[in-house]
């Protein structure tokens, strides 16, 4: 790998790692996602120190090209993400439902015992 790639490579797994804090830091990214970015800027570290170890993922792979690797594993990364956050999101829907339907029943019975009242 040239010099220029390497540098560039971990550059950003740096730069990532960095912004990763400063976003748990200020509380803009929960603790609970943050390892999942955590865990892709030591990757991306990783390879862009030993570059070796692309090399042998590739061949392993079946892949011709480093990159081919690369690009396969960022998509594998990117369907992994949206089948969490899917997740995530109807998990938010069923307690949102069940919030609703028990905001239903008190409103309900704070009417009625109104009514008993007046």
């Amino acid at each position: 790998m040239p010099l220029q790639q390497k540098v560039l490579a971990i550059s950003l797994s740096i730069g990532l790692l960095i912004l990763i804090f400063e976003l748990v830091r200020r509380r803009k990214l929960r603790e609970e996602y943050s390892w999942l970015w955590m865990l892709t800027g030591v990757i991306i570290f990783v390879l862009g120190i030993w570059y070796d170890l692309l090399l042998f993922i590739t061949h392993l792979v079946g892949a011709v090209l480093p990159t081919s690797t690369l690009f396969f594993f960022g998509i594998f990364f990117l369907v992994l993400i949206n089948l969490y956050f899917s997740v995530k999101v109807s998990t938010l829907t069923n307690q949102i439902k069940k919030l609703a339907q028990r905001q239903a029943v008190i409103d309900n019975y704070i009417e009625e015992h109104r009514k008993e009242c007046e």
